[in-house]
């Protein structure tokens, strides 16, 4: 992608390139916004931009990427010598110090090939103290070569002693605009729910709509990411270093685990605007401030419901995304708040 294919960030895309044409490149910039894959694609073409070899240019500056070329072909595909990524850890999900160490030995060296040396830091609100802490003078004072992207989904997370340090630039933070495919797995919920009593079968059975798909969404998740890793297309030869086929499978593991908790959170959020129009709707809200379509089915666990109970709804999903947030087990989380949940 070049930065022409984000129409709906216009205006942080401007702001952006406008930097970038008076030759103002910041040591450090902090993403934020709703959708942690979106804030990949977008440093993805920024770093694609510094090493672009076609690249397209205003008043003799670069401005976007050709997405095109051997450089671009090779940011896209994670191979490119100087743009180093950094993820959660796929267990404990945060960002260790040994990591923020590797990439700041790896920013330190010039560049094999480019003008910048790019670092990537997804997930910078799971930065724990110690990474952030000697993460700081790096942030303050990089290499001449280098540029640091942090992207975020929860900016109040990030230390305030790194975010001071970072452009910030925000790509959207409000809820996502409906989809049809959005639409329509909230329709089935909606149908689920519209079907259910308020008895314990009927909660597990709800429950097991919500984990069957996101079952199917980490299926997807591992699938594409799998086909999309180094591994897949060098795992098999046996020159490979065991050091480096090793470092693989964990960078996978880790952006595997990152892409679904984030996927599971917009499913979350979702769930979250649903019984929100619920409740809209059992207090008679003009129809022009709900979010979701009729065909959504807010309106027949609506009628079944009081306000105060729709509300606690509302709550227990917000709770919910904070119990996922932590390191809850995801099962017990959707258990025990699904049984919480007023069916009518």
């Amino acid at each position: 992608m070049a930065f022409k294919d984000f129409p709906d960030q216009e205006q942080a895309i401007a702001l952006l390139q406008r930097s970038l044409e008076r030759g103002r490149v910041a040591h450090a910039y902090m993403f934020s916004g709703h959708d942690i894959d979106e804030l990949e694609a977008v440093a993805r073409t920024l770093a694609k931009t510094f090493n672009c070899l076609k690249p397209i240019k205003r008043k003799r500056v670069r401005v976007d990427c050709c997405d095109t070329c051997a450089a671009c072909a090779k940011v896209e595909s994670g191979a490119h010598p100087d743009v180093h990524w950094v993820r959660p850890e796929s267990k404990t999900r945060v960002i260790l110090i040994e990591q923020i160490r590797e990439l700041m030995r790896e920013l330190s060296l010039k560049p094999a090939e480019a003008q910048y040396k790019i670092g990537v830091v997804v997930g910078a609100d799971r930065l724990n103290v110690q990474a952030a802490n000697a993460f700081l003078k790096t942030l303050e004072e990089p290499p001449g070569d280098a540029v640091l992207v942090l992207l975020t989904t929860d900016p109040q997370r990030v230390l305030d002693t790194v975010a001071s340090r970072c452009i910030r630039l925000s790509f959207g933070t409000g809820s996502r605009p409906p989809d049809k495919q959005r639409v329509q797995w909230l329709a089935e919920f909606g149908a689920s729910a519209a079907a259910a009593q308020d008895s314990l079968l009927d909660r597990y059975r709800l429950l097991s709509f919500v984990t069957s798909s996101l079952a199917r969404l980490r299926s997807e998740i591992e699938s594409a990411l799998s086909e999309a890793s180094p591994l897949a297309r060098y795992g098999e030869y046996p020159e490979l270093e065991p050091e480096l086929r090793e470092k693989w499978r964990k960078e996978l593991e880790a952006a595997i685990e990152a892409a679904y908790r984030q996927r599971r959170a917009a499913l979350v959020a979702d769930l979250q605007v649903w019984f929100r129009d619920v409740w809209l709707r059992t207090l008679r809200v003009d129809p022009r401030l709900l979010s979701l379509p009729e065909e959504c089915g807010t309106g027949i666990l609506a009628a079944r419901l009081s306000p105060g109970q729709a509300l606690e709804n509302l709550q227990v999903l917000e709770q919910l995304q904070w119990f996922l947030s932590t390191n809850v087990q995801e099962h017990l989380a959707f258990e025990v708040s699904f049984l919480k949940l007023h069916l009518g």
